[in-house]
């Protein structure tokens, strides 16, 4: 029994101690329920301008009825019964100015800022004070009251995380960053619950009179019970019909987060390259099948067989035989014959009337070559490069006319050579923080000595004196008027005293520039730090200056880290103004003048201005004059030397034909003048790739078509009774329709070429089809009368040059040239033996390994590429992709005709609370979340959503006098100020109709301030288009940023990605958005390029098949194996460049369609050779047409361009290394090799046969005279 008794007394002991304590507790609050200040007393010590709050520890006092709206206005939902408070209405109208910035910024989510006032209107009003609150620190005024210095204020953890967790995804779209990182003093992703508050009240913020000492807990602390109202999650509603936050401010309303497509995989096969695996096997199986056909057929040719020309070969007489030749020959024995009719009676012409004949070509010359007093140059990129017809281009149209073209810029980017390091240790506490050598302060004042004094150049235009202020960007003009300059200085207002600022006494330093730089940059828009310091961020232009665009060389978010400061100096630029244009460049002119003779130890500046690269590809045309001079020089002297055939040296300078080389060149530049001529007066404009490609590559096809005339009248023996007219006329009869075959080809290959969307390949295109067609005429014109005066004179025993001085008569012996005799004798007979033909596996094999590397190709064009070798460009362009981390702006465009008046329109396009899940801003948001995949490194700036929560009428942004209805500034104190919108349900919600576009105009014009960081005019005055006399919104747009781009591969993913974005923003607005960036006209071509190439190329072969089918003779096979070769050389061109790190661009497409047309050259006279040859065999008749052609192509191609060649190795400019250099010697070098060796073999193996017709037709003209027996010899 007294065991149980002991039991229930402690059991209830149990029960009752916890109780009775908390009785007590409850006891203690219910009296201890009071305030702990009511009223305003003395001005506060820190912050100049606020007041301390009067102690006070009564109970709480009813509100003055003054005061209802402001406390419905700033603390909505609480019911504090009979209004009875801890504040009057004075505490209520320093409240709402301090909360001004935290409700611009944070009333984007209604909960967010729910929950804020929520911990502010406790403090200042509550009637229960004294249950959170207690005030530690007193001073007495001399109104007899006691001001309160310190308070502690005891919040519950549950609170502070759910307050934070509500609005850390809150975005500052003017600012393209998180709300957080301009209020919580540090970057958003160093921010949490804790230190955010703590930093609100600190009174080192600049903005909190007294100090604030928040102690965060969820139990009772030191008989205070902590503040833990409810709170209320991003993701939910407010009980006044706010809704949720957008997903764009919540990251918990988005669902999960967007995950980028994997990469496709690469296509192998057995875990190798598909396409190298591929042509292996193919090439393998190519092996076996022509090992195989060589074995049948040595086999099968043991036996006794009949000759392809049996018939005509049995018979003593071929005139008497009657040949079954079939439609198809006859028709193409009859073409040929009415070509060489007509070629002969037009040479013999020539001979007969050469005054005629030169004086009217002559004429023809210069009334042609007269348009170029009509020339105009294309030296800008965007015409050079962009279609005008093209999307980016229209779009580029589209947005300069509407918001203005892109800014100019001039920009350093610095670097130093010392590497020291040192380290910050914060007065306040805090881990030590490492600084890079580039932020030393002696680096700073150096630096910013520079930047000042580039500020001081001064230009001169026109007698004109002009300064960086007469052309900068100045977005708060003619409210300031000073100079955007994007320069980590600017943190410092650009100031050596500001910089040297220093609070401290004589033992410790406070806060000085490294405080101010860790606090700037993670709060750029700020306009107080809180340091001590208390000096502005903002740039003294009226705008941020972001980290990531002036710092380079960090890690992450380290910008302490920085090894390199970038300063960006951005100009006006005029889209028809040449005057002030002319101005901009006259500065830029003396600022790259400046820079160059900039010299400082400490400081390596790399640096560029918008005309840098557009002078230095000048500067290199110019420079490379000399080299291509020597180029064309060494091509001359060969020519004219190698004409001649000398037969001894007593007649050196009689057989020597250097006058007639120098003619032939000259009718070569005369057809290049005469094409730039003609299309000049029809206003076609020039580009410095015509210039410096078209002589190039006419003079190919010209000296050749040269050389084959030439050398087959000097290898042909004069009939008896024949004249020198009739000679010559019977060799062009001969050799014209060659050359009319491959001038013609080339003419419709260059033609159809000229239908590409590229401007500087369609010019190319264009100017070398009439060019290289005007040649061809000049040739069997003016340069066959010359050839036949030239002869005269050599039978006349006359001196080359010297023609009226004579040599006595003489018989010499007549041989032919060293080179003649080597094709025919070595080179041609060894090269179709029978051991030796099997060589062409090795050009199948070279063609195998170009198929499977020519998807491999790189696209693009390297801008290193496009500067000269001692470009002070090329180390900008180094530093560039080394330092920087943000690329260039990206600007959503929708296009004019959207209705942002309506709900529905709006809800398409912003990105706060009721926007859709699917809006403009919202997508772009989310492609920002994974940037890596879609380029967008930033959520997009909105002004529309800025807009609303500038015109909120709890904001102290939009006001206007009531009398006038003229916009009144924040800033401006004037109780005639209104706010614009009634502080009712209707008034809160955004505006719509009339209302939105009657505020409108006042945002755009609103210039930040203190009050008021929510003015559009800084960041939004040319993003909108407004329409005339306030109609309506016209073009907006919305910008952000591309990551960094380093490569022409990273250029053309953001161009591709950007695109998608915006058409899938199209299709869910149902309006029309583009995206903008200032290098997508550049770049827009590599979308396209490969199949352009395709394109371009396939026509060019379909051209020259077409024409090659009829001009010789209907032979389909013939035309199909000068096809099948030049295709083989120009996919080997595509494995060159691989090999030889050789991009595809416009450059190496023009390039390509030139090999195309040069590969005709080496091809089709060797073809022709063939089919016209009456030799028994296929073999013999390959090796008739190499030795009879093949010295005439190989001196007037390959020799002629090979010396012009290897001279253009030593130009400074690495596109001519790169692009004229390699890819011309590869041109001649493959168009050679398969010319002069695959295509021979070729036709031995698989030529088409005999034209039996030909033959008939040969044999008949030949018949009884000299020509038979030398045919059959």
């Amino acid at each position: 029994e007294e065991t149980k008794r002991s039991l229930k007394a402690h059991s209830w002991r149990g029960v009752y101690e916890p109780l009775h304590t908390q009785l007590l507790v409850l006891h203690i609050n219910v009296e201890a329920q009071h305030c702990v200040w009511y009223g305003e007393c003395g001005e506060s010590e820190k912050v100049p301008g606020k007041k301390y709050n009067c102690n006070y520890t009564g109970p709480s006092l009813p509100l003055d009825p003054k005061g209802y709206d402001l406390l419905t206005e700033l603390c909505p939902g609480y019911d504090y019964g009979e209004r009875r408070l801890c504040c009057d209405v004075n505490q209520l109208n320093t409240l709402k100015g301090s909360l001004q910035l935290p409700l611009q910024f944070l009333s984007r989510c209604p909960a967010c800022f729910f929950n804020l006032m929520n911990l502010f209107c406790e403090l200042t009003c509550s009637p229960h004070q004294s249950r959170f609150m207690n005030a530690t620190k007193f001073n007495a005024t001399k109104i007899n009251s006691t001001n309160v210095l310190e308070v502690e204020y005891y919040i519950g953890k549950n609170f502070s995380n759910a307050m934070y967790n509500a609005c850390m995804d809150v975005q500052a779209p003017s600012s393209n960053v998180k709300a957080l990182a301009l209020l919580c003093g540090k970057d958003a992703k160093d921010c949490n619950a804790t230190n955010w508050i703590q930093y609100m009240f600190n009174i080192n913020n600049g903005q909190t009179p007294f100090s604030i000492i928040p102690i965060f807990s969820d139990v009772p602390v030191s008989g205070h019970t902590p503040m833990n109202n409810k709170t209320y999650a991003c993701t939910e509603g407010l009980e006044d019909g706010s809704g949720p936050c957008s997903c764009q401010d919540c990251a918990k309303a988005c669902g999960p987060k967007p995950v980028p497509p994997p990469l496709p995989p690469p296509w192998t096969i057995l875990g190798i390259d598909a396409m190298t695996l591929i042509m292996w096997i193919s090439y393998a199986a190519f092996l076996f099948i022509f090992i195989g056909a060589v074995l049948g057929a040595w086999c099968y040719r043991k036996r006794t067989i009949m000759s392809e020309y049996g018939p005509i070969l049995d018979s003593n007489n071929p005139l008497s035989i009657n040949i079954n030749a079939s439609c198809c020959e006859t028709l193409g024995e009859r073409f040929e014959n009415a070509l060489r009719v007509l070629f002969s009676s037009w040479g013999s012409f020539c001979v007969r009337r050469p005054t005629l004949v030169i004086l009217g070509s002559l004429i023809l010359v210069a009334a042609s070559s007269g348009g170029l007093f009509f020339m105009r140059i294309t030296t800008d990129p965007v015409e050079l490069w962009s279609s005008p017809s093209s999307q980016a281009r229209q779009e580029k149209d589209y947005f300069d006319s509407h918001f203005g073209p892109f800014f100019r810029t001039a920009q350093l980017i610095i670097t130093t050579p010392l590497t020291d390091t040192f380290i910050y240790s914060p007065y306040f506490g805090g881990s030590d923080v490492p600084f890079g050598a580039i932020l030393d302060k002696d680096i700073l004042h150096q630096v910013l000595d520079l930047q000042l004094s580039i500020e001081g150049l001064i230009a001169t235009y026109e007698g004109q004196s002009v300064t960086l202020k007469d052309i900068c960007l100045a977005p708060l003009a003619p409210f300031n008027n000073n100079c955007t300059i994007l320069s980590v200085l600017n943190y410092f207002q650009n100031s050596h005293a500001v910089l040297d600022h220093v609070v401290g006494d004589d033992f410790y330093v406070y806060a000085d520039y490294h405080s101010h730089f860790l606090y700037c940059v993670s709060a750029p828009a700020s306009l107080n730090d809180t340091t001590m310091l208390h000096d502005p961020c903002l740039g003294t232009y009226g705008g941020p200056i972001f980290p990531w665009l002036a710092l380079g060389g960090y890690d992450e978010t380290n910008y302490n880290n920085a090894t390199a400061l970038v300063i960006t100096f951005p100009l006006n630029n005029y889209l028809n103004d040449s005057v002030r244009l002319g101005k901009a460049l006259a500065w830029e002119q003396e600022f790259i003048k400046f820079m160059k003779n900039f010299n400082n130890p400490n400081l390596t500046v790399a640096f560029s201005a918008e005309r840098s690269i557009e002078d230095e590809i000048d500067r290199e045309s110019n420079s490379d004059v000399g080299t291509i001079v020597i180029s064309y020089a060494i091509m001359f002297i060969y020519i004219s030397l190698a004409l001649g055939h000398i037969n001894s040296c007593r007649r050196v300078m009689v057989d020597s034909k250097i006058s007639l080389g120098i003619a032939g060149i000259l009718i070569v530049l005369s057809s290049v003048s005469s094409s730039l001529g003609l299309f000049s007066y029809f206003g076609v404009p020039l580009t410095l790739i015509v210039i410096e490609v078209i002589p190039f590559l006419v003079l190919a096809v010209g000296v050749d078509n040269i050389f084959i005339i030439v050398q087959t009248y000097q290898r042909d023996e004069r009939m008896p009774q024949e004249e020198l007219h009739q000679q010559i006329g019977r060799i062009l009869g001969d050799v014209a329709p060659s050359m009319f075959l491959s001038s013609f080809s080339e003419t419709v290959a260059f033609f159809l070429g000229a239908l590409s969307n590229m401007p500087a390949v369609r010019t190319f295109s264009l100017f070398a089809g009439l060019a290289v067609f005007i040649d061809f005429l000049l040739q069997i014109s003016c340069f066959v009368s010359l050839l036949g005066l030239d002869a005269q004179r050599q039978e006349g025993n006359r001196l080359d040059i010297f023609c009226c001085a004579k040599l006595p008569d003489g018989q010499e012996e007549k041989k032919d040239s060293f080179l003649f005799q080597f094709f025919r004798k070595i080179f041609a007979p060894f090269l179709l033996k029978e051991w030796v033909r099997p060589i062409i596996v090795i050009f199948v094999g070279i063609l195998s390994f170009s198929i499977s590397v020519v998807n491999k190709v790189e696209i693009g064009l390297d801008q290193k590429l496009s500067m000269p070798d001692d470009s002070y460009v090329l180390e900008y362009f180094k530093n560039l992709s080394m330092y920087l981390h943000t690329g260039a702006p990206v600007y959503f465009v929708v296009e004019d005709g959207h209705n942002y008046s309506s709900p529905e329109g709006q809800n398409a396009v912003c990105g706060g609370v009721g926007c859709n899940n699917d809006s403009l801003v919202q997508q772009v948001y989310g492609a920002s979340l994974i940037s890596d995949y879609t380029t967008v490194a930033f959520t997009p700036s909105s002004w529309l959503d800025d807009y609303f929560d500038w015109v909120k009428p709890q904001s102290s942004c939009c006001r206007y006098l009531n009398a006038s209805g003229d916009f009144c500034n924040a800033s401006v104190v004037n109780p005639s100020c209104v706010h614009c919108r009634p502080m009712t349900p209707s008034g809160k919600q955004r505006p719509e109709g009339d209302d939105f576009m009657r505020f409108l105009p006042m945002f755009l014009s609103d210039n930040p301030n203190v009050k008021c960081g929510k003015g559009g005019h800084a960041a939004y005055a040319t993003a909108v288009d407004l329409r005339p006399k306030g109609a309506g919104v016209g073009a907006t747009y919305f910008m952000t940023y591309h990551t960094i781009l380093k490569e022409s591969p990273d250029y053309i993913e953001a161009l591709k990605m950007a695109r998608i974005l915006a058409d899938n923003i199209t299709q869910t607005m149902g309006h029309k958005v583009f995206a903008y960036s200032i290098f997508y006209v550049f770049y827009e071509q590599y979308l396209t390029i490969a199949r352009d190439t395709a394109v371009n190329l396939g026509a060019s072969l379909a051209a020259i098949f077409l024409v090659s089918a009829v001009l010789l003779g209907f032979e389909l096979w013939s035309a199909a194996l000068v096809s099948l070769t030049i295709a083989m050389i120009l996919v080997n061109m595509l494995g060159v460049m691989w090999l030889w790190s050789i991009s595809l661009n416009a450059i190496s497409l023009v390039n390509l369609v030139m090999c195309c047309g040069i590969s005709v050259e080496f091809c089709s006279h060797i073809v022709r050779a063939f089919s016209v040859s009456v030799k028994p065999s296929r073999a013999e008749r390959a090796e008739e047409a190499l030795a009879h052609m093949g010295s005439s192509v190989f001196s007037g191609i390959t020799l002629t361009k090979f010396g012009g060649i290897l001279i253009l190795a030593l130009s400074k400019s690495q596109i001519f290394q790169v692009f004229y250099f390699r890819m011309f010697l590869a041109i001649v070098l493959l168009g050679a090799a398969h010319g002069l060796v695959f295509l021979p073999v070729l036709l031995s193996y698989i030529g088409p046969s005999v034209n039996k017709a030909k033959v008939f037709a040969a044999n008949k003209r030949n018949a009884g005279t000299e020509r038979e027996r030398l045919l059959n010899y």
